[in-house]
């Protein structure tokens, strides 16, 4: 569980949506990869949280959602049956750096906020605080957030979280990952772009070098 909307690192590049509009989300993963770094990296998406906790299951239930449908650029951390939590995350950050190359992470986590951001979707450059809320000692995690705000903090965090409505963090859940799926069919596309310019590229070397070798073998005719 991450803290209220001022235990981000980074806000610059930051945006909001509203997990029911489906105009916005869908918006949203052409940005993202715009903001994904142009140099060779494995895309992580560590989803934060337990499924002990409605509230904060939110990343676990992410988690899942992606697993289950398979992603080919994105390696998922983080499910309904292994949730990364408090107790697992440094060694699950630790595996991720011995098993990835240059790992970009994305960290994915429930928010408590005010009233009238119940349901907003946080998204931008910058780590976040896991544990914030309950005044738990993490490491700052990820590259990028995706944060999920899901009730309203202030107060007796602990107890909120337990009493977070299922049906809203199930909303967001799916709301998130289908961003997130989304995000995969842009790097998708991406990496299409990216072969066929080589091939463009290696074809125009090639119609250079022709010139060439038609001149080496006609010297090599005449000696």
């Amino acid at each position: 569980m991450n803290g209220k909307q001022s235990f981000l690192n980074n806000q610059k590049n930051s945006i909001r949506i509203s997990h029911t509009d489906a105009e916005q989300a869908a918006a949203l993963p052409e940005t993202i990869a715009s903001w994904l770094p142009i140099q060779a990296h494995e895309y992580i998406i560590l989803c934060i949280g337990t499924d002990r906790s409605t509230g904060d299951a939110l990343g676990p239930l992410t988690g899942t959602y992606l697993h289950q449908h398979g992603l080919k650029h994105l390696h998922v951390y983080g499910t309904l049956h292994e949730p990364v939590h408090a107790l697992n995350l440094v060694e699950t950050l630790d595996q991720i750096y011995e098993k990835h190359h240059n790992p970009y992470i994305i960290g994915v986590d429930a928010c408590l906020g005010k009233k009238q951001t119940v349901g907003t979707i946080l998204t931008g450059i910058g780590s976040l605080k896991p544990g914030a809320a309950l005044k738990k000692d993490l490491p700052a995690v990820g590259h990028m957030h995706m944060i999920g705000i899901v009730n309203v903090g202030g107060f007796m965090e602990y107890a909120v979280l337990q009493h977070t409505r299922l049906s809203l963090v199930y909303d967001i859940a799916a709301s998130m990952a289908n961003i997130i799926i989304d995000l995969d069919n842009q790097l998708t596309k991406r990496s299409i772009r990216r072969q066929r310019i080589i091939r463009q590229r290696n074809t125009i070397v090639e119609e250079h070098k022709r010139p060439f070798r038609k001149t080496q073998n006609f010297l090599g005719l005449l000696r």
